[in-house]
């Protein structure tokens, strides 16, 4: 369907255009013109360094994404960094120079992790387990020779600088020629941005957890809601929910309310533009540069072909909308002809706000944007509890009634277990449950654990699942399920050890965790170098939570235990089981945590150690 698209220069003031950019040097765009000549500069576009020797320098500059100048912590003065170029096979140098100010809000020490590059261990650029940190003034020699292709990225692995900005684009051209086609290629990178400082923002989610979610449902809701299920099932819903002090409209720790949301540096106002010509084929590398947004990306108006995930060949699928988790990354490709303008829409998963872009023949033109799609709640299945289940424990009377205690920091009160001394078949010295032989079996660290609020009683996979919001609303949307790696099991040998591991947190308190155990407090895994193992993931939460294992591959399995897709970031949405096997081919300390910036800074976080 053609339409005619409108001038953005008539619409959008020049005042108000340059709100919308990063000002004082960090610029807005990644565009990046046809792949023959990536570095060609245009109005707005980043630099793009490659070759084999960087030198990067992180510092500070001042931008204005609000109307409210700031200070951000960038790399080479551009927000995001600049775009990296490398070419597998060869070996890389990159000299990273602390130049932030005495008295930064960003702190005195630095450091880039190189997110989902195999690399040696003291490269990895975590500090406290892989190196010590840049410290200002000093310097610090990355050098590894690169072994794989395609779309990554880099991050501070420092405090929270991350969210302060110190995030940027990595593309690696392979060796051998690519297994898909395209005419021009695009980085869109997107991000939050708050004028918060990152220790404040924390601050105020260990005192205010449910700042941001304004949306609560109400008694206009309840009548809705009645009429629709029934008065009785809508009783005992509100019951439930209120037994467990949760609400379902809790969806993410931070949202548009504190958020502004970015892509490749730029506001919705600034309008980052990519061009092409009808008929290309333009290939997008999406990259989910957040500090704890999950965006749904769609662009009207065309499909979207799905090549790679997190770097990896994946057999084509073409679909209408993705979810893309904190540190996932997703290039499709799209040919747009019909009309001289798209837009990219990426809006929270919380459905509280948006960014966008445009894909256009020319700059200065803009699609309709959509409105943002109606908010979902939290639904029986995203809490790991199958309705048998929770009949079970909600029916009666006895022990099989679940404790609305609040006085007592051992007693549950929530659909999950959540420690209840009043719950049928929960040993308590070992935190597993036996409610008909199908649940869920928890780890000792959950058993009458006051920071763990949560046990999903019949987690599932959930590969088929697109996620929470965006079930059944008319466009194709992508799932796990979905993804096929363009490759056999490249390791080929069945798994040795199984170690299962169980997401835990508290929402009220914002405590993370794993099985229970924060990371100030918990052990190394440890791994045997070579070995193959599998790790399954438990999520005990009402919240989805992407898991990064530094420095080694996941590769993810289907419900039947065969290869699926290999990653390096493997969500996790609420009440999921999932599995994935490792090849422990790396030696030294890794990290291994969440993506959500702040969940890392409570504590689910765990060092792995691979040794000989």
């Amino acid at each position: 369907m053609s339409f005619d698209p409108v001038d953005d220069r008539r619409s959008v003031s020049r005042r108000r255009f340059v709100q919308g950019l990063a000002a004082g040097g960090a610029f807005a765009g990644l565009g990046l013109w046809p792949k023959s000549s990536w570095a060609l500069k245009g109005a707005g576009q980043l630099n793009v360094l490659s070759g084999t020797e960087f030198d990067l320098t992180i510092g500070e500059t001042p931008v204005n994404f609000t109307g409210r100048a700031r200070s951000a912590i960038t790399v080479n003065g551009s927000l995001p960094a600049p775009l990296l170029r490398w070419r597998e096979g060869t070996t890389v140098n990159l000299r990273v120079a602390n130049a932030l100010p005495v008295g930064s809000i960003h702190g005195s020490e630095t450091s880039i992790h190189w997110h989902g590059i195999l690399l040696p261990a003291n490269m990895d650029g975590v500090p406290g387990l892989s190196f010590h940190g840049i410290n200002r003034g000093d310097a610090y020699h990355y050098r590894f020779t690169v072994q794989q292709g395609g779309t990554y990225w880099y991050h501070s692995h420092s405090g929270t600088q991350e969210q302060a900005g110190l995030y940027g684009p990595l593309v690696i051209d392979p060796i051998e020629p690519e297994p898909f086609a395209f005419d021009r290629d695009y980085v869109v990178m997107l991000s939050d941005w708050t004028d918060l400082s990152g220790d404040a923002l924390f601050a105020r989610l260990k005192k205010m957890a449910d700042h941001d979610n304004y949306y609560k449902r109400t008694v206009g809701d309840f009548l809705r809601d009645a009429q629709q299920d029934g008065l009785k099932a809508t009783l005992a819903d509100r019951r439930m929910w209120g037994s467990m002090r949760m609400t379902p409209t809790d969806l993410s720790d931070v949202n548009a309310n504190t958020y502004t949301y970015l892509m490749n540096g730029t506001t919705a106002l600034g309008n980052w533009t990519g061009l092409f010509r009808s008929g290309e084929k333009v290939r997008l590398r999406f990259i989910n540069g957040s500090a704890m947004t999950y965006f749904d990306v769609r662009i009207p108006g065309l499909k979207m072909t799905v090549v790679a995930a997190d770097g990896q060949y994946v057999h084509p699928v073409t679909v209408d909308e993705f979810r893309i988790a904190v540190a996932e990354t997703f290039d499709v490709i799209v040919e747009p002809s019909g009309q001289d303008a798209f837009t990219i829409f990426a809006q929270d998963s919380g459905r509280t706000g948006h960014v966008s872009g445009t894909l256009a023949v020319r700059e200065g033109l803009r699609a309709p944007v959509p409105e943002l799609d109606p908010r979902p709640i939290l639904t029986m299945a995203d809490m790991g509890m199958a309705h048998g289940a929770m009949a079970e424990m909600n029916s009666g009377s006895g022990d099989n009634k679940m404790s609305d205690t609040t006085d007592d920091p051992h007693a549950g009160h929530d659909m999950g277990g959540m420690q209840s001394h009043a719950m049928a078949g929960m040993d308590m010295s070992t935190g597993s449950m036996d409610m008909g032989g199908d649940m869920q079996s928890h780890p000792v660290g959950e058993a009458g654990n006051p920071l763990v609020d949560n046990q999903a009683m019949t987690p599932t996979s959930r590969l088929d699942d697109p996620g929470n919001g965006l079930r059944g609303n008319g466009r194709k949307v992508l799932s796990y399920s979905m993804l096929r790696s363009a490759f056999e099991d490249p390791d080929g040998r069945d798994p040795g050890r199984d170690i299962e591991l169980h997401l835990t947190g508290h929402m009220e308190k914002f405590a993370w965790s794993f099985n229970g155990v924060k990371f100030s407090a918990a052990e190394p895994l440890r791994l045997n170098y070579g070995e193959r193992l599998r790790i399954v993931l438990v999520n005990d939460t009402m919240m989805a939570h992407p898991i990064h294992l530094h420095g080694m591959w996941s590769d993810v399995e289907d419900d039947q235990g065969n290869f699926m897709v290999r990653k390096h970031t493997v969500d996790m949405p609420p009440g999921s089981r999932r599995s994935y096997r490792v090849r422990a081919d790396a030696l030294g300390s890794w990290a291994y945590h969440c993506h959500l910036l702040f969940h890392m800074e409570a504590g689910m976080m765990r060092a792995v150690r691979v040794e000989e």
